[in-house]
């Protein structure tokens, strides 16, 4: 069994943002990202925090914007045209969940597409149906698919099996592995909550990623031998023997699947450690396209 660990491939992207960082900062230009956190749950507060000092080690401008729970929609998308309309803000992401009063479709909708490193904005999406390549891939789905293809695993003409259709997740990957080019061509099936035996559908993967976001949920009995799995579970559950009373997990039960696996991510350490990567990446390529006078609309 291969465990494929999040953190050297990484390093190689951080690698790539730093050599692409100093080609534009001896242009001029100066890549900055804006992350826009309302409220105060623990788990967004530690996720901006990583990204925030992320930004700073690899010398970015970085915003880290706090707002109150109680925000209105109104100021929300107020503070994200102001964003849009500063220049020295390549990439805005507005961290999710948002409470539940606040529109999150229309926040999303309402960030400049060239800016949308989060990779969630229609025109971006509509993009990645179409493999054109101007646009951004969520994070998290391209970090996925990076660990695949640095880890050396094919994907060609592979069943991927996806558990879990979030657009964050589910359905963005889907739209990645059956796409063209490394790391996609991929015959992709989608399952979810109202899928019927589940277990007999996952057994047929090569591939077999599970996002559904609930602890441990994928068992021996949905894992066939030989299979490739991807965990982007992150779950916190209670445990008396940690120091700290609790520990995190994946969606996946890796101590009673791992044996039947030819290679699957651990958590944590694993697909984690991709999406603030893949963020510092997207945020360098926006600031990139932007120099190149790239423009973010759809063509035509």
């Amino acid at each position: 069994m291969k465990l494929i660990e999040g953190a050297p491939i990484a390093e190689a992207v951080y690698r790539e943002c730093l050599a692409a960082f100093e080609e534009l900062k001896t242009a001029g230009h100066l890549p900055g990202l804006a992350v826009v956190l309302v409220g105060d749950d623990p788990a967004s507060k530690a996720y901006v925090g990583a990204k925030d000092r992320k930004c700073k080690e690899l010398g970015m401008h970085s915003v880290k914007i706090e707002k109150a729970a109680t925000i209105s929609q109104t100021e929300l998308l107020a503070e994200i045209d102001r964003l849009n309309a500063d220049d020295s803000i390549h990439g805005i992401l507005v961290q999710m969940p948002l409470p539940r009063h606040l529109d999150t479709d229309e926040v999303i909708r309402r960030i400049d597409p060239a800016k949308d490193v989060d990779g969630l904005h229609p025109v971006n999406l509509g993009k990645l149906a179409m493999d054109d390549p101007s646009g951004f891939a969520p994070c998290t789905p391209a970090g996925c698919q990076r660990m695949l293809v640095e880890s050396g695993i094919e994907t060609a003409g592979k069943h991927v099996v996806i558990v879990g259709r979030s657009l964050l997740v589910g359905k963005s990957l889907a739209l990645l592995m059956m796409g063209k080019g490394s790391g996609a061509n991929a015959t992709v099936t989608v399952a979810h909550s109202r899928t019927r035996d589940l277990p007999a559908l996952t057994r047929q993967a090569d591939i077999l990623v599970a996002a559904i976001g609930i602890p441990r949920f994928i068992g021996p009995d949905h894992v066939k031998d030989g299979a490739v799995v991807i965990d982007v579970g992150i779950n916190r559950i209670d445990d008396p023997s940690a120091k700290s009373g609790s520990r995190l997990v994946g969606d996946v039960d890796f101590d009673a699947v791992s044996g039947k696996c030819e290679a699957i991510t651990p958590v944590p350490g694993g697909v984690g450690k991709m999406t603030i990567a893949m963020l510092m990446a997207n945020t360098i390529r926006a600031c990139r396209m932007r120099a190149d006078g790239v423009s973010s609309e759809v063509d035509g």
